[in-house]
């Protein structure tokens, strides 16, 4: 459906070809008397898509580009799909990795998450870059970029995609020329 909607969708069979997949169960606990009540750090996946199925316990908050943090009220039967850094680089800057967290309160709360990678090299299809929307990502490898930010914890999403696969002038003239907000956050 993402490729479809970009017009790009005819590497849609070849890109789930490559994709292999992580799935993950999560536990949180009730934060001591005095603990922070923060169950996950506020992070952007570094998959290209994530999808998050909560129990009933909410507690999965992400945040708005004003940097407002916002619960997902979300029925038993829906699942959160979040996009992840690898996307950001992908559609060359144009699908933003949601930052997200957890915030515990009174009960336990349980979820499992799928994140899906890419095998091998991933590239901004020809399509989403032109005259108007310069290429603005080398063609990467999706493990290699995990291990990236495995090795700079410390990095921003944005600034991890942009050190590890960036093309430095593209966002240089970029934001000479318009500002920092067409910049990812």
């Amino acid at each position: 459906m993402i490729f479809e909607s970009y017009g790009v969708g005819k590497y849609s069979d070849c890109h789930m070809e490559s994709t292999s997949y992580l799935l993950r169960a999560n536990a949180y606990r009730v934060p001591h008397e005095k603990e922070p009540n923060l169950g996950i750090i506020p992070h952007t996946d570094t998959s290209f898509v994530s999808v998050v199925k909560q129990d009933s316990v909410q507690g999965l908050q992400v945040q708005l580009k004003d940097g407002t943090w916002i619960p997902v009220h979300l029925p038993q039967s829906s699942f959160a799909v979040i996009a992840g850094d690898a996307m950001l680089a992908w559609s060359n800057g144009r699908v933003q990795p949601c930052f997200h967290r957890v915030i515990m309160k009174e009960k336990a709360r349980f979820s499992i998450a799928l994140f899906s990678f890419h095998k091998g090299v991933v590239q901004v299809p020809k399509e989403l870059a032109d005259d108007d929307y310069p290429l603005r990502f080398k063609s990467f490898d999706h493990f290699g970029l995990l291990n990236f930010r495995l090795k700079n914890p410390a990095l921003s999403s944005q600034e991890r995609v942009k050190a590890y696969c960036g093309i430095k002038d593209a966002w240089e003239s970029i934001n000479s020329c318009v500002g920092s907000q067409t910049q990812p956050n």
